[in-house]
């Protein structure tokens, strides 16, 4: 069981990456310090847009219109912070 968590705990870890990567590449974006006209920058762009768009859509849904804000990437990492501690707590600590 113990294991089964730790992969759980990687995955969110992992996923945890993922958010951070595409909030900051949209900084950089916003920004104009990268270019989607060049091939790779758009592939992964692309990439991760295909990856988080699914859940940051219901996450939108939910939210109120804010304007050019999003907070559907914040939602994102405070669940998955929120899930760690849970697991953690929970299955790791509860022997």
């Amino acid at each position: 069981m113990t294991s089964l968590i730790q992969i759980l705990l990687m995955i969110l870890n992992v996923v945890w990456w993922i958010v951070i990567v595409h909030v900051i590449m949209s900084w950089l974006i916003n920004f104009q310090v990268l270019n989607l006209r060049q091939p790779l920058v758009g592939q992964i762009w692309d990439g991760l847009n295909r990856l988080l768009d699914p859940i940051y859509s219901r996450i939108r849904r939910l939210l109120p219109n804010m304007g050019g804000l999003d907070l559907a990437p914040l939602i994102v990492l405070l669940a998955i912070y929120a899930l760690q501690i849970v697991l953690v707590n929970n299955f790791l600590y509860a022997r």
